[in-house]
């Protein structure tokens, strides 16, 4: 499946319009994909112009961080704390980070169905090819190996942001690496 700036764009924006995100873009530079994830982090411009979300673009304590509302770390520390997952786990968590909470519930405030809103969270992810690999700070044990189990109450995550709870997705291609993220602070 292919995909175009106009349907990629329109998808992004309406799944993660009520959530704090930053959902962004950049090359791929590296071997060690990490550290392009830390120029993702630190805002590198899109490879394509496209557009993603960034609710903490103008936030103030920019000026302090250039990556908040991520922390800045070093590659190792990013590195220990994101896990391998497949497509069918990505797709679920990017439906997931919709809103606060990182559950598959937060899709009960759309008005379209769960097929149509996981056809969204698919065109997110054309954008990066069939050969992508994807990674997460969230872990939710019970199910096999490089899954999450979204039927489990019991989940957590490795923070990598400056608030009580941030989690996400890394999408990584040969060409390409992009995050998608949703903070909360309670």
């Amino acid at each position: 499946m292919s995909v175009d700036q106009a349907a990629w764009e329109a998808a992004v924006r309406h799944l993660y319009e009520d959530a704090y995100p930053y959902d962004a873009t950049g090359p791929r530079r590296h071997e060690d994909w990490v550290l392009d994830v830390l120029a993702v982090m630190g805002r590198v411009p899109d490879p394509r112009g496209w557009a993603g979300l960034d609710d903490a673009a103008d936030d103030p304590e920019r000026a302090a961080s250039p990556v908040y509302p991520f922390a800045a770390r070093p590659a190792e520390y990013v590195r220990a704390r994101l896990y391998e997952i497949d497509r069918g786990s990505a797709e679920n968590l990017l439906l997931a980070l919709t809103d606060d909470g990182c559950a598959l519930s937060n899709l009960d405030r759309f008005a379209e169905s769960e097929e149509e809103l996981r056809a969204m969270a698919r065109t997110v992810l054309a954008r990066y090819g069939d050969g992508a690999v994807f990674h997460t700070n969230v872990t939710r044990p019970g199910g096999p190996p490089g899954t999450l189990d979204f039927t489990s109450p019991n989940w957590g995550y490795a923070p990598l942001g400056v608030y009580s709870e941030d989690y996400g997705l890394v999408v990584v291609s040969d060409t390409e690496v992009g995050l998608f993220w949703n903070f909360s602070d309670y």
